[in-house]
């Protein structure tokens, strides 16, 4: 009797190979999908945390919470100003420490470029600015991304 040798043949190795190959070629999009998916998510998020810090300046200075200088928007003049806080209003009894309205400006995720900033990362909208122009003014009244790619749903980044 002939005994068999054990092992695997080349054919076995190769369908295997295949097999694997095939299942990776699959799985690699929904990865990337998936990271894609996440990011839109933290875009989001970040936006309106920001949006909201922005509000809560605005109605501080209509408030009198916080000085507004005669003539001005009641928007903050940068993103920075939002963390590093504004001192309280003296004319309605507050004591003088700053005012904080968020802990750090998000990044967008969307922004390849890490060395920059995270306030430097977004387009920032003035408040005289016409809808969709952003460039930057006396103060900040809107924000958006300042990737033009398109996003899972077909809409641009940049118009969210």
């Amino acid at each position: 009797m002939k005994r068999r040798a054990r092992g695997f043949t080349l054919v076995e190795l190769l369908v295997t190979l295949a097999l694997v190959g095939i299942a990776a070629a699959i799985a690699l999009p929904f990865g990337t999908l998936a990271n894609t998916r996440t990011k839109e998510v933290e875009l989001r998020v970040a936006l309106r945390t920001i949006r909201q810090a922005l509000d809560n300046y605005k109605a501080a200075a209509d408030a009198g919470a916080i000085d507004k200088p005669t003539g001005s928007s009641g928007y903050p003049p940068s993103l920075d100003v939002l963390v590093k806080g504004v001192p309280r209003s003296t004319a309605l009894g507050f004591n003088a420490t700053p005012m904080v309205f968020l802990r750090k400006v998000p990044r967008d995720p969307f922004f390849d470029d890490k060395t920059v900033p995270a306030a430097q990362s977004w387009n920032i909208r003035s408040y005289g600015a016409q809808p969709g122009d952003f460039a930057a003014g006396a103060d900040v009244f809107d924000v958006s991304s300042r990737s033009g790619r398109p996003a899972l749903d077909g809409t641009k980044l940049s118009d969210w």
